[in-house]
């Protein structure tokens, strides 16, 4: 069923100067990457540092990434924090800044009742000129949007689809088969490693970080996917398994994203600097990615 949201959606990385603004450039030749392999983008996700950046490098990244963005490509931005007026003032700024879809985390400072998440999606649906998606991510919040929660908020109707990172087999099979056929909701699957799988099984979209580094094989794993070539597909998702493994085995989130960089870096892309709390990798840890082929 064709969707008016789906596709290969990778969460940006945010690319900063030394002295932690928003690298333009960086963010304009990313931005042509992505466009040149099908490929929208999710800024202010996990991958981009979201909760370690003030409005003012949210904004300078978002209108950047408007600036350089192609007219196929879905701007989506992710909304992370924990004061819901502040929220809802973000919401509007990106509006205003060119957003296309606003793609909202759970505050996580206090572990939340299902009412309670309930509550808070109806809250920013309803208050949001843009439509919103939501994202359940427990490795960051340490909650998961329970299923009859998400059920319920399906059907409200400026809430257009889930992203959904929890690495949990049966949940994501759950969630395909619920939402497959239904042409005004649309799941993403951001568990990098389960892409094929579950664009086999009938998700809408898949959000792999990976396609940072390798969108091309991103583009070719989708393409094979769309024309039924399952075994072109299947040695994409084994080639981006590893490429993946290179920056995150071993690591913290944190680490990995500073890994994420450093890789990039090597492709040109963009710098390796790191926005407080967390750090660039040390010299032999970059030294040593220099050396990885993928």
């Amino acid at each position: 069923m064709d969707k008016k949201y789906g596709g290969v959606v990778v969460p940006m990385i945010t690319p900063l100067l030394e002295d932690c603004q928003i690298d333009t450039v960086a963010v304009a030749n990313i931005m042509a990457t992505f466009a040149d392999n099908n490929i929208s983008p999710l800024l202010l996700g996990t991958t981009g540092e979201s909760s370690s950046l003030g409005r003012l490098e949210s904004v300078s990244l978002l209108n950047a990434a408007v600036k350089a963005g192609h007219s196929k490509q879905v701007i989506y931005v992710g909304l992370v924090g924990n004061n819901v007026s502040s929220l809802i003032e973000r919401i509007n700024m990106y509006a205003d800044f060119g957003a296309d879809v606003i793609v909202a985390t759970l505050p996580s400072y206090y572990i939340l009742t299902p009412s309670q998440m309930e509550k808070f999606y109806t809250r920013m649906a309803d208050v949001s000129p843009l439509p919103l998606m939501m994202y359940n991510i427990k490795a960051t919040t340490q909650m998961s949007i329970p299923l009859d929660i998400v059920e319920k908020l399906s059907h409200h109707p400026n809430i257009l689809g889930l992203k959904d990172s929890e690495r949990d087999p049966e949940r994501l099979e759950i969630c395909i088969n619920t939402y497959r056929n239904r042409a005004d909701f649309s799941f993403f699957c951001g568990w990098g490693a389960q892409s094929l799988p579950s664009l086999r099984m009938g998700a809408d979209g898949v959000v792999p970080s990976t396609g940072n580094i390798v969108p091309e094989m991103y583009k070719e794993l989708y393409d094979a996917f769309l024309r039924k070539d399952y075994l072109q597909a299947e040695k994409m998702q084994e080639k981006t398994d590893a490429v993946a493994a290179i920056y995150q085995k071993g690591r913290t989130l944190g680490q990995s994203l500073a890994a994420l960089k450093a890789m990039m870096e090597t492709r040109g892309l963009c710098q390796s600097y790191m926005m407080p709390p967390l750090t660039e990798l040390s010299h032999p840890e970059i030294e040593e990615l220099k050396n990885r082929h993928y």
